[in-house]
């Protein structure tokens, strides 16, 4: 009994010295702040929207393509032939933007409409977007993040806004009982439902990823939290998902997450498993008061590789287009090395099948059936219309041909599925709305202009875009728009801005919309090697009596020192700029987070 109250005493004076120290680290981070020139991170954002409350009137404007960008939401415009853009982020090696710009895209005309309207959501990106019919039209967003230009603060957002897309209004609404601050969830409709599920917040000092689903009703505007039976996907981010409308389900796929395993060790986890969040009641249309459960789905046919960031998006009739992602290989026990993609993939969302998506490229006349034809239009005695009808029975046969080139086997048993490789089959989907044509992988061009074997096309000219992650990708009108997302040149982070398409019905060829401005974008680096030398240098000869840290934050019983570093980071942060002085401004966030680290340890190890 007594040990007892003796470890509460002690836990409860743990949590006082913790909330000193938290007070004592929040003066610091502003004091550092103010230094640095960087305002606190409630404080960038509240001067946006009092910058947005002073805009009383619609502003629309035609403009070139959005800078570079990425995390953004794009959403086919529910009654128009339009994609809308809104948010995203973009980073330049020294410096993160935030925006909450509002775009429009006009497919026919080709053209982009940047639309300011007052009473805006703050920047924000890895939000979630959904476009609905009702009420006129309107776009519904909800959470994502904002970043300090420095990044070194974060703040998750949780609140819910929509568009009038008729009014050109924007809307914050108010509903409580909602989910917690996240980003890098996932939000879809589904009948008079808005579904979020997952996401993750990070505040420096720690991190949680989600597994919890929310429905918000559309026509109440009330949050529910949806209580599943079964067992539930494992917490994570960035995970892909869909609805199945006429089956009153949701299927959800993928994602990542990371845990602590030991000192100053985060495991990441990929994940590629699949489930389905299922109303049990099917046939109802008012889903607010039925019960959900979790299912597991067993998956088959040519499964993708372990990746996360591709992008997904449903094409109709429960099919669903993939389209690249990134997989990290440890280069050595210090690097990893980003191995990016560009394959497509089709998925049968009601069964779980994996296809390879094939793009089968323009059909094109051989100089020997051109010949034929011409031949046939010379011969003596031959009129016009047999010479119609005989053009037309070689174009015939040629379709013919070409159609029994793309026919699969019926009826297959799974023994003979099991022999067989998936990512030899090709399949051709036709239901009157979309033909889907799917099969084995083959080498083509990619968009930086080399080949990669993981390319999915037929022929070995037809362009892809190259690869990358966290693409946009939707449809509108039976085709698949791509824009942007990201990809690695050694230590550089470059953002795309480049826009293709794709007709899901031909699945011939990519259309190129925009090639992008890749190459006028400046990567900056704040330091040279021989600066970081010098600072390096500076640090290692430095120990706790060369310091003046008298007011360290106080290490807790049994504290590990990556836990230590993440609850104390500002103040370690704000030491390196002492000692760096002058150097610090030129010294990019994340060598300055290393310093910082670096000298926590030092003091962490004289004092353990």
């Amino acid at each position: 009994m007594g040990k007892k109250q003796k470890k509460e005493k002690k836990g409860k004076g743990a949590e006082k010295t913790a909330k000193k120290t938290d007070k004592k680290m929040e003066k610091k981070v502003k004091k550092a702040l103010a230094e640095a020139g960087e305002e606190d991170i409630e404080a960038l954002i509240a001067e946006f929207q009092s910058k947005d409350k002073k805009r009383l009137q619609v502003v629309e404007e035609k403009c070139d393509p959005p800078s570079p960008r990425c995390n953004m939401t794009l959403t086919p415009h529910p009654d128009r032939e339009e994609l809308i853009m809104f948010g995203g982020e973009y980073f330049n090696g020294s410096k993160t933007f935030m925006y909450n710009e509002l775009y429009f895209y006009n497919i026919k005309k080709n053209e982009w409409l940047k639309v300011t309207a007052p009473n805006a959501p703050p920047p924000r990106c890895s939000h979630q977007a959904v476009a609905l019919k009702q009420g006129g039209g309107q776009l519904w967003l909800f959470g994502g993040e904002f970043a300090s230009p420095t990044q070194s603060q974060f703040y998750h957002y949780k609140d819910l806004w929509v568009y009038h897309l008729q009014e050109k209004k924007w809307e914050k609404v108010n509903a409580p009982g909602g989910p917690s601050s996240r980003s890098g969830h996932r939000m879809t409709s589904l009948k008079k439902l808005l579904i979020v599920f997952g996401g993750f917040h990070d505040n420096i000092r720690d991190y949680k990823y989600f597994n919890d689903a929310y429905a918000f009703n559309l026509e109440t505007y009330t949050w529910m939290k949806v209580e599943a039976s079964g067992i539930p996907p494992a917490p994570r981010s960035g995970c892909q998902m869909a609805a199945l409308a006429e089956q009153n389900r949701l299927l959800i796929y993928g994602g990542y997450s990371k845990e602590k395993v030991k000192r100053e060790v985060d495991k990441g986890t990929i994940h590629s498993d699949m489930f389905y969040l299922v109303a049990e009641d099917k046939k109802k249309d008012d889903l607010s008061t039925v019960k959900w459960k979790w299912q597991s789905v067993k998956q088959s046919g040519a499964r993708p590789s372990p990746r996360c960031g591709f992008s997904l998006t449903p094409i109709g009739n429960n099919k669903a287009i993939t389209f690249g992602g990134v997989y990290d290989e440890e280069d050595s026990e210090e690097e990893i090395k980003g191995v990016f993609y560009n394959e497509m993939y089709t998925l049968e969302l009601d069964t779980g099948k994996w296809y390879d998506l094939v793009l089968r490229g323009k059909k094109v006349i051989t100089e020997k059936k051109k010949r034929r034809r011409k031949d046939k239009k010379t011969q003596d005695g031959e009129n016009e219309e047999g010479d119609c009808d005989e053009e037309g029975e070689e174009e015939d046969m040629d379709v013919e041909e070409e159609v029994k080139n793309l026919k699969i086997e019926g009826n297959k048993t799974d023994s003979t599925e099991s022999s067989s490789s998936p990512q030899n089959e090709e399949t051709t989907f036709d239901d009157g709305v979309f033909k889907v044509t799917v099969g084995p992988q083959t080498t083509c061009q990619s968009g930086d202009g080399t080949g990669d074997s993981g390319s999915t096309c037929m022929e070995a000219d037809i362009f892809m875009p190259r690869p990358r992650m966290n693409a946009m990708v939707t449809v509108k009108n039976n085709q698949l728009f791509l824009y942007g997302g990201l990809y690695e040149e050694g230590d550089k982070q470059i953002t795309l801005d480049d826009m293709y398409s794709l007709d899901v019905q031909k699945v011939e060829e990519w259309n190129i919309i925009c090639k992008g401005n890749v190459d006028s974008q400046e990567w900056q680096e704040s330091d040279s090697s021989s600066d970081e030398e010098e600072d390096e240098d500076m640090v290692s000869e430095g120990t706790e009596e060369d310091l003046d840290l008298e007011d360290a934050p106080e290490i807790e019983e049994e504290e590990e020192l990556k836990d230590y570093f993440l609850r104390t980071r500002e103040f370690w942060l704000e030491t390196v700029s002492d000692m760096l002085a002058d150097e610090a401004e030129e010294m990019s966030s994340g060598k300055m987070r290393q310093k910082a680290e670096e000298i926590a340890e030092l003091y962490y190890k004289s004092n353990t």
